[in-house]
């Protein structure tokens, strides 16, 4: 796609009109030159008032051509057409002409305030009488007489009209004015029997503010009831009896919108209306805040019922079944709706027609997250069509269960006085985060069991599903005795628990919390069949949904909830709309990760023995099998105590004598004491012995270094030499110029020397690593105070500095062996601990340094093998759900297109009309359905190819049987888009 260029900028031209009079301004000609859509090259011109404007900054203009004349100047309004189009250009100029753009701004907003063009003509178009008249809300600034703009706003009874008097504009009706407003007929027609409302005064609320009208009703014999006739005026009436009050259908679909996107107060939004109908306290305005309130709760409970198709029912709105006005989530399984036929029963593979179809049971899991928020401290009954459950039989429960609640005793709890309930508890859609039906309810007394066991059983009792993973932040604590607790519930709420495989998890982010063994045991990241859900679905919802709290808190009960299930189903469907975007990147996320924790898993399986990988592979499947089997993901090192630390620096010290001696004396003091300087002398006798004993075995092997030596002795004090034996030179067989002079076998064996070195030098930086982390989660753990603190951490500085010994003893290494295929160069990056994450990566994201996979296997990589094999499983389990939940989606909405088509007729009604309403509505939303499942499909369509490219990344024999036994997903990524 070729970029268009850049529009060409504003060019001004200054110049002063020939012969006009003086009291005519002087102008200034602005001239722009563009490009139309079509490549045409178009000029428009505007003239700027000198005035405003200095010469000095006049003559600043660019490209400014000779001065030239014009006899007439256009219209003062001639700026609206064009300042648009050369504002962005005159902005990027200078300040000076920002200012000057910014008063024709002000200007021209001022000159609305008059007449403007219409002032040269006193006389209406009907020529018959003065206009004096304009509308606010109508295009354009024509004025009229009385009777014309009477005419001209039939059809808009509900405008704003300013009068011309005095000198002004000043607001006035078109009440005022003798407007009647007629229901029951056309604008164009006339009624022979027309009914004043009540007291001949009546409210409309609408977006332009809050009017007050004169309204008839028709009372001609063929005329609907008068709320009906509102409502065919796309009005709504606040009562069906004696209607005195409405709100067009324009101003509830806006709070509707408002109230989802930025939680705007119904007072608030109210109010608002009341000042754009006068802003100064002198028009009195009459309160219909309690009536627009309860049709602002009414036509929420409609739009419900509406894309619940309840209209199109037989039975009507009276007769709707719980949970039927939520909003499901398609990409969670629903028998019947989006899984194939026989799926709880059918093999790993089934023919069916001409098309293999695969079934793996673990893609068809439900996911459920429960969790409580207490912002909500009062939250509304509910009649169980939606999210809330069913508030008798809620109450009921708990007041059977549970002696103490009632209103008398919440009332005298400490920090809830007065209140019904102090939270709010949900069920969701742990991968989707989705509110599920009936799985929200009211909280008293905090987040108990009694509560949190009630709503998980009412939102799981509708599903028929052979797997289901929940996860909770007390999931540890909450599972123990859940069934025994469920016995002892209703009926209506047990689920067939025993032929399920349930697992339970912890979110990853409150994990963090719970014990070690928690964190083994609920962890998503080291369980098979529940791909990369991270489990904090709710906290997503409450984000969402918290800002209600200050427009729901003094709602009553019933307003309360309807508003609450409102927002739910809104957050439904907003995420039903985002599915093609969310589940698209996701896929994009999920293939990278699997490809590059495969292969970092391929990396470290390659330095690590056949016979090991097959023991810990035999491990793994053993405790996924059974958890009461050792857990391979648990260290099985003994703790390091403080004093181990100490005792194994001491040992490691005395076996460095040259790096030690060379440390030492560079710290020494410049006054030293007897002991620092006797503790230097041993040091350095000893090591002049040893290396004398080098010396002596050297010469029988290397005799051209004692001539190497004298030489070097000719230039050097023997008590120089004598006294710093850590600069003495080693003369290694590489540090000789003449390779003749020493045996290659000599050379072989110290770069073996060397490359062993190196390895050693690479297990002392991680176990100094080791020692480090050890003491730091000890120093955390165990004590306190200054002294003990000063301690430790001078204790770690020690360790840190025996690692930046290792790493330069690394570096000396490298710099003789060169590189090879596990020796690197070695940066400050790749220092770090086995668990330890650079950047933003986490477990699941981030991968371990090189230098733990160049040392010898221990423990350590023993866990951490364990964990990359569990990483690769889980994001090559990601692809496989998202690509089942994206087939799922696509059948989900096929299903409710037709659904949706057999509505349309399903209810006949007797007139024609309103049949056809039924049919149109059905229709269209048959339509928005395939629609949306086309679109999806095609932001989908390289999906297939992107996953059937990640198949052969999947590591062999892997420890989980996610991996082994699951089938190819080529013939379901085929089949997607054909279901």
């Amino acid at each position: 796609m070729v970029r268009p260029s850049k529009r060409q900028r504003a060019h001004v031209e200054p110049f002063v009109q020939g012969q006009q009079p003086s009291h005519i301004p002087l102008q200034q000609r602005v001239r722009e030159y563009g490009l139309t859509s079509g490549g045409h090259t178009t000029l428009q011109t505007a003239y700027i008032s000198l005035s405003e404007v200095s010469l000095g900054e006049m003559n600043e203009w660019p490209s400014s051509p000779p001065p030239q004349t014009q006899t007439q100047c256009p219209a003062h309004d001639f700026f609206d057409d064009v300042i648009a189009d050369i504002n962005a250009d005159v902005c990027d100029l200078q300040p000076v002409k920002r200012r000057q753009t910014a008063a024709t701004f002000l200007d021209e907003t001022i000159f609305l305030e008059g007449r403007g063009n219409e002032a040269s003509c006193s006389l209406c178009r009907c020529g018959d009488s003065d206009k004096t008249y304009r509308c606010k809300d109508c295009f354009g600034l024509e004025m009229f007489c009385q009777a014309c703009i009477l005419q001209c706003h039939q059809c808009l009874p509900l405008h704003r009209i300013e009068e011309w008097t005095s000198g002004f504009f000043c607001c006035t009706t078109l009440k005022s004015l003798g407007m009647r407003i007629q229901l029951g007929h056309n604008p164009s027609h006339r009624c022979h029997n027309p009914r004043p409302s009540s007291g001949n005064t009546f409210v409309v609320i609408d977006v332009h503010g809050i009017h007050e009208i004169t309204l008839d009703f028709c009372g001609c014999e063929t005329a609907q009831i008068r709320f009906k006739q509102l409502l065919r005026a796309r009005w709504y009436p606040v009562t069906t009896t004696e209607p005195w009050t409405a709100a067009t259908f324009s101003v509830l679909k806006q709070y509707h919108l408002l109230s989802f996107e930025s939680k705007v107060l119904p007072y608030k939004f109210y109010h608002s209306l009341a000042r754009r109908t006068s802003n100064t306290g002198l028009s009195l305005i009459k309160d219909r805040y309690s009536a627009f309130m309860c049709m602002v709760r009414e036509w929420q409970h409609l739009q419900q019922l509406r894309r619940s198709s309840r209209c199109h029912h037989p039975t009507g709105a009276n007769e709707t079944d719980s949970r039927e006005l939520a909003v499901l989530c398609p990409a969670c399984p629903h028998p019947g709706k989006n899984l194939p036929d026989r799926w709880e029963t059918a093999p790993p593979s089934m023919r069916q027609g001409d098309a293999l179809i695969f079934h793996c049971r673990w893609l068809y899991a439900l996911f459920i997250a429960i969790d409580a928020n207490f912002h909500e401290v009062d939250p509304g009954l509910n009649a169980g069509w939606a999210y809330f459950m069913e508030e008798t039989t809620y109450k009921e429960y708990l007041s059977i269960t549970c002696v103490s609640h009632n209103a008398v005793n919440m009332a005298d709890t400490k920090s809830s006085r007065g209140l019904a309930a102090t939270g709010v508890g949900t069920v969701d859609c742990a991968r989707h985060e989705f509110k599920l039906p009936t799985g929200v309810g009211d909280l008293q007394k905090g987040e108990k069991y009694l509560n949190m066991d009630y709503l998980v059983f009412s939102a799981l009792v509708v599903f028929t599903i052979a797997m289901l993973n929940i996860l909770y932040d007390i999931a540890c604590q909450w599972l123990k005795k859940l069934w025994t607790r469920m016995d002892s519930m209703p009926t209506r709420l047990h689920i067939a628990h025993n032929t399920m495989l349930i697992q339970y998890f912890i979110p990853k982010f409150h994990i963090g919390a719970h014990i070690a063994a928690c964190q083994t045991t609920f962890s998503w990241n080291l369980t098979k069949f529940v791909g990369r859900t991270d489990g904090e679905a709710p906290e997503w919802g409450w984000a969402n949904i918290d800002r209600m709290a200050s427009s729901t808190k003094e709602m009553g009960p019933g307003s309360r909830r309807d508003m609450l299930d409102d927002h739910f189903g809104d957050w439904n469907w907003k995420k039903v709309t985002m599915f093609s975007w969310t589940l698209k990147h996701k896929m994009e996320d999920a293939v990278k990760w699997k490809r590059e924790h495969c292969g970092a898993l391929r990396e470290l399986e390659g330095t690590i023995q056949a016979v090991l990988l097959d023991e810990w592979r035999l491990e793994i499947e053993a405790w996924e099998e059974d958890d009461t089997k050792p857990n391979p993901f648990k260290s099985r090192v003994a703790p390091i105590t403080q004093t181990a630390v100490q005792a194994q620096l001491v040992e490691l010290e005395a076996q460095e004598f040259r790096q030690r001696l060379k440390h030492n004396i560079a710290n020494v003091s410049l006054h030293p004491t007897d002991k620092q300087r006797v503790t230097i002398t041993n040091r350095t006798n000893m090591l002049q012995r040893r290396i004398d004993s080098w010396t002596r075995i050297q010469e029988l092997y290397m005799p051209i270094v004692s001539a190497l030596r004298l030489s070097a002795d000719s230039n050097a004090s023997t008590t120089e030499a004598v006294l710093k034996p850590q600069h003495c030179p080693l003369y290694f067989p590489s540090a000789i110029d003449a390779p003749l002079h020493c045996d290659q076998r000599l050379l072989e064996q110290e770069w073996e020397l060397w490359h062993a070195q190196a390895h050693d030098a690479l297990n002392e930086i991680c176990s100094h690593l080791r020692l480090r982390s050890h003491m730091y989660k000890f120093k955390d753990k165990n004590l306190c105070g200054q002294a003990a603190s000063t301690r430790a951490q001078n204790l770690i500085a020690r360790v840190e500095a025996k690692k930046d010994a290792g790493v330069d003893k690394y570096s000396g290494c490298l710099d003789k062996v060169g590189w090879g295929e596990t020796l690197q160069p070695l940066r400050n990056k790749d220092v770090r601990q086995m668990g330890d994450f650079m950047g933003r990566h986490t477990q699941g994201t981030g991968t371990i340094s090189w230098i733990w996979l160049a040392t010898d296997v221990d423990t350590s990589v023993h866990i951490e093998w364990c964990k990359a094999c569990a990483c690769a499983a889980r994001w090559s389990e990601e692809v496989q759900l998202l690509v089942e939940e994206m087939r799922r989606i696509l059948v989900f909405l096929q299903w409710q297109a037709c659904w949706w088509s057999d509505h349309a007729n399903l209810c006949i009604l007797e007139k024609p009309s309103d049949q056809e309403g039924l049919q149109a509505y059905a229709y269209h939303q048959s339509a928005l359905h395939s629609v949306m499942r086309s679109s999806f499909q095609a932001l989908w369509s390289a999906v297939p190819q992107l996953v059937v490219s990640t198949q052969a990344l999947t590591p062999k024999d892997a420890p989980s049987l996610t991996l082994k036994d699951t089938p190819s997903i080529d013939h379901r990524m085929t089949n997607l888009y054909a279901t």
